[in-house]
């Protein structure tokens, strides 16, 4: 494992003074001592001692070396977001201040990591965490439960793995937790239900409940296929409102699991019996393969405090988009500095997949959320799919 040095802007103060001497011996020798030629001994000094060789062999050469020290521990930055509809303090007035502060105060004294917050132009909250990494994602989970409103849902997986979702004296559970910023409730062993509650912010909950049916999957003992896809592709295999995947599954009794959006994984997980699984696995391949064939992208600008608006309450404006023109439309995740919107879709399509999205965009200023619209500018072409 390399180790990481850093040179302090008073350690380097130091290096350079050490240095400097040497370079003005260097700079001023006069014109006598240039004229002078060396003698033998001064061309070729003797060789040391053996001894004295070792002794210096010991001392680290130069002042550099002295002076840097590796870091013991890594201390990570990562920035967190909290959308303005996700904020539970949502007064401008006593931003910084009153329950909001004690709060982040208490967040800090308890994790030991380091907090700075900022309004970001769309009136979110943006939280900037540093530390260890373990501080980091302990302060990370507290924000979420403590500054962000709530959200819960269910996944029901056969009551037999729900210890496999819990692990040895549950440190599965924790470090799912932990990962996801979620609080996972898993009904006691006397208690027959086989539903796991998630409680969470909407992309902690779509985290948790994939890995939660990742783990279930692998304890089945059904037959279990793994299909790579891009991530791209995915909105076309699960359909509007994921009606296409739950039709496929509801036909051929297979779970399939696709991962959301916020999950950067391409692996589509599929679980069932043999025949039947072979089905689902035939018609996924079918529909990915057609969409690479026909599908074309466009690119487009929109100002990233816009993108809330093609997004839509709980992602309902990209599924109307995408029922209405077969277009799939993505936007770039929240922390990315990234204004670019991706549409894919058949080529005949694109045009009014953009007019849609210019709708959102214009809509929002209709009703009076902002000052008024960046309207987005003119798409540019990406690619196109093989006809």
């Amino acid at each position: 494992m390399s180790s990481v040095a850093v040179l302090t802007q008073e350690s380097f103060a130091e290096h350079r003074s050490g240095l400097v001497p040497q370079q003005i011996k260097v700079a001023t020798l006069n014109s006598e001592e240039e004229s002078d030629p060396p003698t033998y001994k001064d061309a070729f000094p003797p060789l040391p001692e053996k001894s004295a060789c070792l002794e210096n062999a010991q001392e680290p050469a130069g002042a550099w070396s002295n002076k840097i020290r590796p870091i013991k521990a890594s201390v990570i930055t990562q920035v967190f977001h909290v959308p303005l509809e996700e904020r539970k303090y949502k007064d401008m007035n006593q931003f910084g201040e009153g329950e909001q502060a004690k709060i982040c105060l208490e967040i800090m004294q308890r994790t030991g990591a380091h907090l700075e917050l900022s309004l970001a132009k769309d009136q979110g909250l943006s939280i900037m965490v540093s530390g260890k990494l373990d501080a980091v994602m302990k302060a990370r989970k507290d924000i979420v439960a403590r500054l962000q409103t709530q959200a819960s849902a269910t996944v029901a997986i056969p009551k037999e793995h729900h210890r496999f979702v819990i692990g040895k004296n549950g440190e599965k559970l924790q470090d799912l937790e932990l990962k996801t910023a979620t609080k996972i409730q898993i009904p006691r062993p006397d208690d027959a239900s086989n539903q796991i509650r998630i409680t969470g912010t909407k992309e902690g909950i779509e985290k948790a409940r994939h890995e939660v049916l990742l783990i279930s999957a692998e304890q089945d003992k059904r037959a279990v296929e793994r299909l790579e896809v891009e991530k791209a592709f995915h909105p076309f295999i699960a359909g509007p409102y994921n009606r296409l995947v739950g039709e496929i599954m509801q036909e051929t009794g297979t779970r399939i699991n696709i991962p959301p959006p916020s999950v950067n994984r391409t692996e589509i997980v599929f679980t069932g019996e043999k025949e039947q699984l072979a089905q689902a696995v035939a018609r996924i391949k079918k529909i990915y393969e057609e969409k690479k064939k026909k599908t074309t992208t466009i690119a487009v600008e929109v100002k990233k405090s816009q993108h809330k608006y093609v997004i839509g309450p709980k992602g309902n404006s990209l599924q109307e988009i995408l029922e209405r023109t077969g277009v799939s439309v993505e936007i770039p995740p929240s922390d990315s500095i990234s204004e670019t919107v991706i549409l894919r879709g058949e080529p005949e399509k694109l045009g009014q997949a953009l007019t849609e999205v210019y709708a959102k965009v214009t809509a929002a200023y209709d009703t009076g959320h902002q000052r008024g619209p960046q309207v987005p500018q003119a798409p540019h072409r990406e690619e196109r799919g093989q006809q």
